[in-house]
C-alpha cells in the first residue's frame, strides 16, 4: 500500500496497483543505477587513457630537460 500525500490531497494506492507502481519504482531505480555505473565506468576509462598518455609524456619531458640543462651546463 503505498500513501501518496501531494498539494494536500492524500491518495492511498492498494492491490494490483500498489504492485505496479512498486514495480515501476524498482525499474527506475534499476535505470537509474545502471546510469550511474555506465558514467562511473566512462569517467573510469577515461581518466585511465588520459594517464596512460600523460605519465608517459610528462617523464619523457622531464628527461629531455635534463637533457638540454646538462648540456647547456657541460
Amino acid at each position: 500500500m503505498f500513501v501518496i500525500t501531494w498539494n494536500g490531497k492524500t491518495t492511498v494506492v492498494s492491490g494490483w496497483r500498489a504492485w505496479l507502481v512498486g514495480a515501476g519504482l524498482i525499474v527506475a531505480g534499476a535505470i537509474g543505477l545502471v546510469v550511474f555505473v555506465f558514467l562511473l565506468v566512462g569517467l573510469t576509462v577515461t581518466m585511465a587513457a588520459v594517464l596512460l598518455f600523460v605519465v608517459p609524456l610528462v617523464m619523457v619531458l622531464a628527461l629531455v630537460t635534463a637533457f638540454l640543462r646538462s648540456s647547456r651546463r657541460g
